[in-house]
């Protein structure tokens, strides 16, 4: 897990190594163990290592291997690295270090740009052939691991991070108004390959880009799941299913020359992650669980449940208390934390975990993504039944924080798009094949966007912000695309995740199971008052924001004078979301 930043020409001039180099501090929190510059000709490459697979200096990057004539920066884990390197060996090929690295290295040679369909982990590449000058830019099938761009005539850069990109310098800092309209509507989510920094785009998840020294490029998706039903597979047969593929997700996210620790959230997620390292003979296990002050009338952790497994499973736990004389400053830290304006709560919950987790283990993993894979969210139940051919218009009820013709009455006109942008993004969406039901459609596309650009994203930026690798079994593509092709009933049932559910009885104990679905309890932001309400009021009314001019005064007035009650479709603060955007805008300079 690390930091990658570069730059590529293409009309006749050297790369610029030290517009790189410029990158290189917004991403040394992603890669605390090292530092890397490599420039030939047109291209130059940077790097900050975070130390995982192979610590020696032989798994130091930019790796070069002069005798296959290529380069290449990697951020993220290869889980079959091993089984790979002996595949290539069978292959004639020969490795200098026992990096994952290398492994990409040799399986580019090997197989070109097919190499990803050989990947099993989570992943965002450069690799560069001395020869021809092509360049290839690769991310991962589920978008775990960010590549953003900026293109101006002549050049490319890419980095993990978007501040990186304006730390380069020579980039577009307008607002796009196309993704404003999206963070007001699509619950804050900007699809790719837009950002709201109009200089800025981000590859898109699944996504191969392959780069000639004439500038021209060619893009293609090299994966997706299928969302249509298996007849080969009985109701009956899921759950078992499910537990294994899981299982097998599990046992693969170990691989790591760290100790490799858990967040213990106490939902069926986290726990049943627990339960199967225990099943496999983990002994020693590692947890950790957030808790803050209650406030609002909202309970602040889910200690009782995580303490259970904790118990059963005999990990080495820790109860992490918040009081709020760290959370006010975590605010700032966290905005600062942030690629894009992510409004959730839960970001500053993980900032505060990832912070104290680092200081004991450099690896983790998560139960992020289940939500999205196997129905876990409320907006799931009412589209069971609804007819295709209204799929669109209950989704958008169920999902979007506020109906397009509002927007009128928020934003300022020249910030307004007349089109609804982000209903017609879900129409394109749902209105590809592959997607049987309603259901079905709304799982497709929040697994592709809404996973990648939320809950993904939020845990990578916080969990990289202190140096600490997260990953994801839920997500592992194999388990996706198991769960893609599972009846949505199955995923509807018991209150969402049925299959789930089913497959951890007698696994995870039957109190965390059956208990009400829960969410990271974050009640400071959840409950606007205080000197965070303060903050917030400070971020709308600062010089910056009044230059800026993105809402409208009445509104935002509205807003401070109640800031608790309006709240989107799905229960976020609307004077959060605001203020949000605004601590980000002004945090990056824009």
């Amino acid at each position: 897990m690390c930091g990658i930043a570069g730059e590529l020409r293409h009309d006749g001039h050297l790369a610029d190594p030290e517009a790189v180099r410029r990158m290189l501090p917004c991403l040394e929190s992603r890669g605390p163990d090292g530092e890397g510059l490599w420039a030939r000709g047109p291209v130059a490459l940077g790097h900050r290592r975070l130390k995982i697979i192979d610590l020696s200096e032989a798994g130091h990057q930019p790796m070069i291997d002069e005798e296959l004539g290529l380069s290449l920066v990697f951020n993220g884990c290869i889980y079959n690295y091993q089984q790979l390197r002996e595949e290539l060996r069978g292959h004639g090929y020969t490795f200098f270090s026992t990096s994952d690295t290398e492994v990409i290295i040799k399986a580019y040679h090997r197989w070109g740009a097919d190499c990803v369909q050989h990947f099993l982990g989570m992943f965002a590449f450069a690799i560069v052939e001395h020869g021809t000058g092509t360049v290839m830019l690769a991310r991962d099938r589920l978008g775990i691991k960010p590549l953003y761009l900026a293109e101006t005539p002549g050049r490319l850069r890419f980095a993990s991070t978007l501040p990186a990109l304006l730390a380069a310098g020579d980039v577009d800092k307008s607002i796009d108004r196309v993704a404003l309209q999206h963070y007001m509507t699509f619950h804050s989510v900007v699809p790719a390959p837009r950002t709201i920094v109009s200089g800025v785009r981000k590859l898109p998840p699944a996504t191969v880009r392959i780069i000639r020294t004439d500038g021209t490029s060619t893009e293609h998706v090299y994966w997706e799941a299928s969302h249509t039903r298996r007849p080969d597979i009985a109701d009956a047969e899921w759950p078992e299913l499910i537990h294994e593929k899981l299982k097998l997700a599990v046992e693969r996210r170990m691989v790591a020359d760290v100790p490799v620790g858990v967040l213990l959230s106490g939902g069926i997620d986290s726990s049943y992650i627990v339960a199967l390292l225990a099943e496999q003979g983990q002994r020693g296990l590692t947890t950790f669980s957030i808790g803050f002050e209650s406030g609002g009338g909202e309970q602040g952790d889910e200690f009782a449940y995580s303490d259970i497994v904790a118990k059963q499973f005999d990990t080495t736990h820790h109860q992490i208390r918040i009081g709020k004389d760290r959370f006010l400053p975590a605010v700032d830290r966290t905005v600062a934390a942030m690629s894009e304006p992510m409004v959730s709560h839960d970001c500053i919950a993980f900032n505060l975990l990832s912070e104290d987790v680092s200081k004991a283990v450099k690896v983790v993993q998560s139960g992020q993504g289940a939500d999205e894979i196997l129905a876990g969210y409320s907006w799931y139940p009412p589209l069971a039944n609804v007819p295709y051919a209204e799929a669109v218009d209950a989704y958008a009820k169920e999902f979007f924080d506020r109906p397009h013709s509002r927007l009128a009455q928020q934003l300022n006109p020249e910030w307004l798009v007349e089109t609804d942008v982000s209903r017609e993004f879900v129409a394109a969406s749902f209105g590809r094949p592959g997607a049987e039901t309603a259901v079905d459609a709304a799982l497709r596309l929040d697994s592709q966007v809404m996973l990648v650009d939320d809950p993904v994203k939020r845990v990578d930026n916080m969990t990289m912000a202190w140096g600490l690798e997260a990953r994801v079994p839920f997500l592992d593509h194999e388990l996706v695309e198991l769960a893609a092709a599972c009846p949505p009933a199955l995923k509807l049932a018991h209150g969402g995740k049925g299959v789930l559910k089913e497959a951890a009885r007698g696994v995870v104990p039957d109190e965390v199971i059956d208990r009400t679905k829960g969410y990271f309890p974050v009640p400071g932001i959840r409950h606007l008052e205080g000197p965070m309400l303060d903050k917030v009021r400070d971020a709308l009314s600062a010089q910056a924001a009044r230059d800026r001019g993105l809402f409208r005064p009445e509104y935002v007035d509205s807003l401070l004078a109640d800031p608790n009650t309006p709240r989107t479709t799905l229960g976020a603060n609307q004077l959060w979301q605001l203020a949000l955007l605004e601590m980000w805008l002004q945090d990056k300079g824009i």
